[in-house]
């Protein structure tokens, strides 16, 4: 019996979905026993050249009546954004007992719970796998490989457009608006980058893995949020000289006062893997009790990549069977996102200070370092003088410290704000342990 699909967006990804079912029919009847057909689409503009060929196909004006559509058997949601018509068009397929598939992370991280409960209430599900890290197929893995393990933490490179844009200021010595410019004349960044380089496409990707890992509801809010545009090219060499590269990462983890998310710049010592992951890829590592460690890397955006994850969750419904709960747990016994203390993270920081070039002001720094319990690896002197400063009686100085917290590094920087030993505010990056 063939599986009728209702696609709502036929941008670039659409098109290559509705593409990949046409072109791969019998491949892809050998895999889930059944045909596989495209019945109703829906999209704003009928006129445009897609390359594809859609005669043969309903068309929906309004994407909400594709989603009631008694022709279509599962609808694919690839309009995007959190609110209408995405959202209402996802809740009448799902209240009318039609399975979904989307790409849309900021719908799930806005109201995945409850699009979970709706779902499972009327015994279908949402597959997702789009919505996250593209062709990676993390979902999967959290939900289905690795469920038998007590996952401790999952994080990752999560934005393609902030790690081209650290790769390539790092291999070449570009400016970051430089480099960004470039992103944009690529088409890997948004002509407005804002949702990517302040790292809220990360949190959207981190809160949804967070909840698959530790069976909690999904807590955007609760991720502590830091974009690379502070990152200098000063930052990068410095990282470089003492083994380390800069990644953007989402990091989640379980700890004894609940889950800790951030998304920050962070070092990762170049005896990582994670470390070696560039340009538009993205990597996700999960650690469990079981595994230890595994890692993903991949395509993490591009039609191709998230046509396949698209495509692949569409075979899995095909398939039949009982499908494993939206977040990897029934819905109705989610835990509550329990947050950990603010600021939780432990391990060494990467602090960069413009100190005045005059008699105490190290000792100074010391002694408020000392008054937090901070013990530091190493100190580097930056060049001779600040080039930024016009007097000449500025030094830039990178503090690298030893394990400690967040709050006793920023009790410390503020102690050393006050005293007035500084120009301008430190910045501080986090090293991540391996």
């Amino acid at each position: 019996m063939t599986l009728r699909i209702g696609l709502a967006g036929l941008g670039t990804v659409g098109a290559s979905v509705f593409r990949l079912l046409g072109e791969k029919v019998a491949h892809n009847a050998a895999r889930c026993g059944r045909e596989i057909r495209v019945t109703g689409v829906c999209a704003r503009d009928r006129a445009r050249d897609r390359g594809i060929d859609l005669s043969g196909v309903t068309w929906h004006d309004d994407p909400v009546a594709l989603a009631a559509s008694d022709d279509i058997d599962v609808f694919v949601e690839l309009i995007g954004g959190e609110g209408d018509p995405a959202a209402a068009a996802v809740r009448t397929a799902l209240s009318s007992g039609k399975s979904v598939v989307t790409a849309n992370k900021a719908l799930l991280a806005a109201s995945g719970v409850e699009l979970a409960r709706l779902a499972e209430a009327r015994g279908v599900t949402i597959g997702y796998e789009a919505a996250v890290a593209g062709g990676i197929p993390i979902i999967k893995t959290l939900r289905e490989a690795v469920a038998g393990n007590r996952v401790s933490r999952v994080f990752g490179i999560l934005n393609g457009t902030c790690n081209y844009i650290l790769t390539r200021m790092e291999k070449e010595g570009i400016t970051f608006e430089d480099c960004l410019a470039d992103a944009q004349r690529l088409g890997y960044a948004e002509a407005d980058p804002t949702f990517d380089i302040e790292g809220n496409d990360s949190a959207h990707k981190l809160a949804i893995l967070a909840a698959l890992a530790f069976g909690t509801e999904i807590d955007t809010d609760a991720i502590h949020l830091e974009g690379i545009t502070a990152i200098t090219l000063e930052d990068l060499e410095t990282a470089a000289e003492l083994g380390y590269r800069i990644k953007l990462l989402g990091v989640a983890r379980l700890t004894d006062t609940g889950v800790e998310q951030r998304v920050t710049p962070t070092m990762v010592p170049k005896s990582l893997a994670m470390a070696g992951v560039e340009g538009v890829l993205n990597a996700v590592a999960v650690d469990g009790d079981e595994i230890d460690e595994i890692m993903l890397v991949g395509p993490g955006a591009g039609d191709r990549a998230t046509a396949s994850a698209v495509v692949g969750d569409i075979l899995d419904l095909a398939r039949g069977g009982n499908p494993p709960p939206v977040l990897g747990i029934p819905a109705k016994t989610l835990g509550e996102a329990k947050r950990a203390r603010m600021r939780a993270h432990e391990g060494g920081y990467y602090i960069r200070l413009a100190v005045y070039d005059r008699p105490g002001a190290f000792a100074s720094i010391a002694t408020r370092m000392a008054e937090q319990s901070i013990s530091l690896e190493s100190i580097v002197q930056k060049g001779q003088r600040d080039p930024d400063d016009p007097e000449n009686n500025v030094r830039r100085v990178v503090l690298i410290t030893h394990e400690t917290t967040e709050a006793q590094i920023r009790a410390a920087l503020e102690s050393i704000l006050s005293d007035g030993q500084i120009v301008g505010r430190p910045q501080m990056i986090r090293i991540e342990k391996p």
